[in-house]
């Protein structure tokens, strides 16, 4: 596992660490996105989105040699000056610890690092004062996304 950064944790024997590492067992992921509530997706889809995102990160709580995928988020790029935050989650038992937010600061920082200047996301209205918090905002330009969906 490629650890990026280390969070302490408020106990001693575990910590928290980001991974670029894009060899996620699938089935733990599924798991983590269970617990928050998310539909399921097929598999072979959630593995072709990891493989041809432009960055992964995954969180761990590491005990030992023991880990458990407690985070994830992944984004999409022009691999020049935009990117679009995808599938940001974090398991229930690690909300409101500020994990989320060093989630998404590992993100930020790790786009900007590549020059990209442009972030973006889509939020449920329920997390968007979150991402609010982190300095996102809905477009100053008034711009609206548009979307198509198959009928």
């Amino acid at each position: 596992m490629a650890g990026d950064a280390v969070e302490p944790t408020s106990d001693r024997a575990a910590q928290i660490v980001f991974s670029t590492d894009r060899d996620i067992d699938l089935y733990e992921l599924e798991e983590l996105c269970d617990a928050v509530g998310w539909s399921r997706r097929p598999l072979r889809k959630v593995r072709k989105a990891i493989q041809h995102s432009f960055l992964v990160v995954s969180m761990w709580e590491q005990r030992g040699t023991k880990r458990r995928l407690v985070g994830f988020s992944r984004a999409t790029s022009d691999h020049a000056f935009n990117a679009t935050i995808w599938d940001v989650v974090v398991h229930p038992d690690y909300q409101s610890q500020g994990l989320g937010k060093a989630l998404m600061k590992h993100m930020i920082k790790k786009l900007r690092s590549e020059d990209i200047s442009n972030i973006t996301l889509f939020a449920d209205p329920h997390v968007v004062d979150f991402y609010r918090r982190l300095g996102f905002m809905s477009d100053p330009e008034g711009i609206k996304g548009m979307f198509w969906y198959p009928d």
